[in-house]
């Protein structure tokens, strides 16, 4: 066909809403319905639920999604292509056959596999693939629990050309969900790159659902309806290009600045990377086509790495947590006395690897109320779990008729759990095994991409310098936005501004230097700076904010997705004449 395909997205993790699919069945026309179940929390999440229950393996919660709406996605010819295989693929196809057969609808599932490189770990590293971490360079010797690696989008290619309507995979790239469908829709090969890269960013941007029509987005003010935001789809054409919208009626919204938002989410270097291409996001357009229409263009794809990730999962040691409230005067010294009393008890234990005290808010003056005059000790322990379990427990427990005035806990203190580790690293594509198993139970090996080159990504040149003029002090959230997020240990902070005027101030001004002064935590961390001048945006990566990633991660905010919000609370010395138009208070 020559009109664009219509994909929509109805899932952005394990957990997302659960009407999501029924809402892009019945709110409008669609041709594929992609599901993004997997984040790096998840694949633990799934090894944890898969060693206590058979079947555990995969995202069950599709499964519920899809029972309401089967018939109606069967009558309307709806190809569905989801990520909700999880560890198991196999075992979530053959459970979507059960219940389509359940309820009487015949369509054909097949699934996509070769990802868990778990079992093949040994061996990989006897051939001398030291699966070094990504960030450390330092070499894997640990015993995995899981280990995925990415796969592109061919593989649901291949399936949807044979005839299923619902395609299950396992760990791909999140982008190759909505690439997959593309390709199949118009026929791309490989060597189509500046067509797989657009669809790769229409795949970016509504990969995490409601994020793109206006969820977690800094100018939430702007949007008259969030009680209930609209699922995004996108309109992918022939040559790559997108308009990406919403079903008519919904809440959200669709702009050019929630759609710059989840660009910014989640990224490195503007080459951003895809088993089956390098999408270079800075030279993404961005234009308002029309109501809830932003149209994409001009993305320019080149061939993809040699490499593609894998995320290996495994469990650490034991970690705990209690949490106290401190309310009305005197809580510095308040919080000094539980650090006290905690410390006493567990300085020097053996069994104690870690230990920290983090606040949290401050009373006001003269509070109004009780909760205005109050404010948060978080406590975090991690060690054996004789030391960080229970006992860490009763400890905290049994301060409360012996330390500081007014004191009482958020819920009782727990058992606490054992942790996991995330360790990311790289395997060469020739090495997987890539495959479709068809509805009929044929299997298809899909080939690694026949072109590839490494990648280099050049230092962006030096901003002009930029006069300022007269200033006013005030909050950095004044003119520019922000979106962060998580990428194992490291969290991205991207920053961008809607009036062109301003964006020769933010790139001269918005320098390392001045993330580093606005963020304490940098210090001593190595920072990456990267420019996307056509989104006026300027995106930083620091490296080790988070630990070892989101599931060790130490830090209150362990993904950093408040962390832009932080920042744009910050005050800097902001030129008058950009104010017009802002709030100036």
């Amino acid at each position: 066909m020559d009109r664009p395909v219509r994909i929509a997205n109805c899932s952005g993790f394990y957990g997302d809403r659960m009407s999501a699919l029924a809402e892009m069945v019945e709110g409008g026309p669609v041709d594929v319905i992609t599901g993004d179940y997997l984040a790096e929390v998840t694949m633990l999440v799934l090894a944890k639920n898969r060693q206590k229950r058979p079947g555990g393996g995969y995202a069950s919660t599709f499964l519920r999604q899809l029972a309401p709406v089967v018939t109606r996605i069967a009558e309307r010819r709806i190809k569905v292509v989801v990520n909700a295989g999880g560890l198991d693929p196999a075992g979530c196809a053959d459970a979507t056959r059960t219940l389509l057969a359940e309820a009487g609808v015949d369509l054909a599932v097949a699934h996509v596999e070769g990802d868990d490189l778990a079992a093949r770990v040994p061996a990989l590293l006897a051939d001398g693939h030291d699966l070094a971490h990504l960030d450390t360079g330092e070499p894997f010797t640990r015993d995995p629990l899981t280990a995925n690696a990415y796969l592109g989008g061919f593989g649901i290619q291949a399936a949807l050309a044979a005839g299923a309507d619902i395609v299950i995979t396992g760990r791909v790239a999140d982008a190759s969900l909505v690439s997959g469908a593309a390709a199949w829709w118009w026929r791309w090969t490989p060597a189509d790159l500046d067509a797989l890269a657009g669809a790769v960013v229409a795949g970016h941007v509504i990969e995490c659902g409601a994020q793109a029509t206006g969820g977690n987005f800094s100018g939430f003010r702007e949007i008259a309806d969030l009680t209930h935001p609209g699922f995004p789809l996108a309109e992918v054409h022939r040559d790559g290009a997108s308009v990406i919208t919403k079903h008519e009626g919904t809440g959200g919204a669709v702009t050019v600045d929630t759609v710059t938002a989840q660009l910014l989410y989640e990224i490195g270097a503007p080459g951003y990377l895809n088993p089956d291409v390098v999408a270079h996001l800075d030279s993404v357009r961005l234009d308002q086509e029309g109501p809830d229409r932003v149209r994409v263009s001009g993305v320019r794809g080149s061939a993809p790495p040699p490499t593609t990730k894998v995320a290996i999962t495994g469990l650490g040691g034991w970690r705990n947590e209690s949490t106290f409230v401190l309310t009305g005067t005197d809580v510095d010294a308040k919080a000094a006395l539980v650090e006290q009393a905690v410390r006493a008890r567990l300085d020097g234990d053996p069994g104690i690897a870690d230990l920290r005290f983090t606040r949290i808010g401050a009373p006001v003056e003269d509070p109004a109320d009780q909760m205005a005059g109050s404010s948060l000790l978080h406590v975090a322990v991690d060690g054996e779990q004789g030391s960080a379990g229970r006992a860490f427990s009763s400890l905290c427990v049994e301060l409360a008729l012996a330390n500081y005035p007014g004191i009482y806990g958020m819920g009782v203190p727990g058992p606490g759990a054992a942790y996991g580790t995330y360790w990311p690293a790289l395997v060469p594509q020739d090495l997987l095994d890539h495959t479709v198993v068809h509805a009929d139970g044929r299997r298809e090996v899909v080939p690694p991409p026949p072109v590839t080159a490494s990648q280099e990504t050049a230092a962006p040149p030096e901003p002009e310098p930029y006069d300022e003029g007269v200033t006013v002090d005030g909050p950095l959230g004044r003119i520019v936005r922000a979106r962060s997020g998580d990428k194992g240990g490291n969290a991205n902070v991207g920053l961008w501004v809607t009036d062109p005027e301003a964006w020769p101030w933010l790139r001269a001004t918005m320098t390392t230097d001045r993330l580093r002064a606005l963020l304490p935590e940098a210090a001593g961390l190595p920072v990456d700076r990267y420019e996307l001048p056509n989104l006026r945006a300027v995106n930083f990566v620091v490296r080790g904010l988070l630990g070892g990633g989101a599931t060790e991660a130490r830090r209150f905010d362990k993904q950093a997705k408040a962390l832009g919000e932080w920042i744009r609370a910050r005050h800097v010395p902001i030129p008058d004449r950009l104010l017009s138009g802002y709030h100036r208070e």
